[in-house]
């Protein structure tokens, strides 16, 4: 498809392009051509009977070109082409788009992991060898890293403090404490403060000891 095929294209019929399709499309290592072509597929539905010449006609090309571009994209798994029997008992083709929409949506769940990950305080890890006095193993980064994506920072230095204080040195056990605080409902780490303050209060308040002559009880 030449580009003043596809200027006239996107000018003379309305293909809707989603944004977020526009600006990851590349990651599907196709040409602007050929995602062209996937947003008309697109528009026309997930499944559809394969007719080249209705195709053809539509975008104001040859019909090796259909033919190329189903090739393409197909060799690249972002379409299927599938035969059934129509009404007639005749066999007939058509196109599935489904793994388009399927390889996509890993592509951005894949970004969000990735977002997630730099977004992550790298400093908590240092904190953390630091604490524990050794350099942390794969697993473990595993889990901090799980952590730094659902729970505050400063929640997580707080049960790394809470850990060491109890004399463990434990990953696990950090996980255990993160997991009980948060479900008391404790979101960062004033909360959690508030919470061990409070806890303190508790143990330290002197208990009341009736005095009771157990000798002369009646009963």
């Amino acid at each position: 498809m030449k580009q003043k095929q596809l200027v006239s294209l996107l000018e003379d019929r309305s293909i809707v392009v989603p944004l977020l399709f526009f600006k990851q499309y590349k990651k599907l290592n196709i040409s602007l051509e050929e995602f062209v072509f996937l947003m008309y597929l697109k528009d026309r539905g997930n499944s559809f009977t394969f007719d080249p010449n209705v195709m053809a006609d539509d975008l104001g090309l040859d019909i090796k070109d259909i033919l190329s571009f189903i090739s393409s994209l197909n060799d690249k798994k972002l379409l299927l082409i599938d035969t059934f029997k129509n009404d007639k008992g005749i066999v007939e083709e058509k196109i599935d788009i489904s793994m388009f929409y399927a390889k996509f949506a890993s592509i951005i769940a894949q970004e969000v992991v990735d977002n997630n990950e730099n977004s992550i305080d790298n400093s908590i890890f240092s904190m953390i060898e630091k604490e524990f006095g050794r350099t942390l193993s794969p697993s473990e980064l595993e889990y901090i890293k799980a952590w730094a994506i659902t729970f505050d920072s400063g929640m997580i230095i707080e049960a790394v403090k809470e850990a060491v204080l109890n004399g463990v040195s434990s990953i696990r056990y950090i996980d255990k404490i993160l997991y009980e605080w948060d479900k008391k409902g404790l979101k960062n780490a004033d909360d959690v403060r508030h919470f061990l303050n409070t806890k303190d209060k508790e143990l330290k308040e002197p208990v009341e000891v009736f005095d009771y002559d157990w000798f002369d009880d009646d009963e």
